[in-house]
């Protein structure tokens, strides 16, 4: 019996530091966890570095892609207008030289340009106008081509280097529609207004709605309007490219006359 509990007494003591040994290497494998910092908080930051990376190199690609879209569509609007054009009228005299043999490209555009520059020439001399004149009143005529004829014909002549004719005379600066607002317009003339037996002259303010094609027309006494330094084409120049094309600063200058003309003054009849 006493050479047994000698026995477990030796194997108590044999196993205590083993124990001890276990309990403080457990509580060290259990707290090296916590006090160092975990493998994948450093995975993370190196991921997060390379998403911000991608979105600067995405950011500056878009922008560079959009800046080269922004300065190569102006001109390949301009070059494809341009192509359609010559194309547009190089159909005109092409089929005719097609018909003689004769293929080079850009003949027709030439004499079609040339044929222009003749018919402008022609039309300024007398029996062009005879004949523009005789070809007006046929097209007259007409119910449904007189109107789309009157139309277009008025809109050329609002570009027409001949500032006698009947176009718009200036540019015009109004408030509309409501104040502390202002609305771009050309003056295409005066009337006279009469009320009362007493006339006001008024100028026929032309404001455009939808490009040049359709607008509303007011009224206006000169003494409301504004008039800038900007010429016809400049107006319309502005009006066609929606605004763009307007300078930073605009200066009124003083009103032109227009057609020299009386307020009349209209008399009560002597009963």
């Amino acid at each position: 019996m006493a050479t047994r509990e000698r026995e477990r007494e030796r194997d108590l003591e044999l196993l205590i530091p083993v124990a001890a040994v276990s309990e403080t290497g457990g509580d060290s494998k259990s707290s090296s966890p916590a006090n160092s910092p975990p493998p994948t908080t450093s995975h993370s930051h190196h991921q997060t570095g390379r998403e911000a990376f991608s979105k600067v190199i995405q950011s500056w690609a878009s922008k560079k892609f959009m800046t080269g879209c922004v300065i190569l569509l102006p001109i390949a609007i301009t070059f494809y207008v341009t192509w359609a054009f010559i194309k547009f009228v190089d159909g005109f005299f092409s089929p005719i030289y097609n018909h003689l043999g004769i293929n080079i490209f850009g003949l027709g555009f030439a004499t079609s340009l040339t044929f222009i520059f003749l018919v402008g020439i022609f039309m300024q001399s007398w029996l062009g106008t005879s004949v523009l004149t005789l070809w007006e009143w046929f097209i007259k005529k007409m119910p449904l081509i007189s109107y789309i004829y009157a139309a277009s014909k008025q809109i050329s002549i609002a570009i027409s280097p001949d500032q006698s004719s009947k176009a718009f005379k200036e540019v015009a600066i109004i408030k509309h529609p409501r104040i502390g607002e202002y609305a771009l317009g050309f003056i295409t003339s005066t009337v006279v207004l009469s009320q009362r037996n007493v006339g006001e002259e008024l100028c026929c303010v032309y404001i455009p709605t939808n490009h040049l094609y359709l607008g509303d027309i007011f009224l206006i006494s000169p003494k409301d309007i504004l008039r800038p330094n900007l010429s016809v084409r400049e107006g319309i120049e502005i009006v066609i490219s929606g605004g763009l094309s307007i300078p930073q600063l605009l200066t009124t200058v003083d009103a032109q006359v227009l057609t020299p003309r009386r307020v009349p003054h209209f008399e009560e009849p002597k009963v």
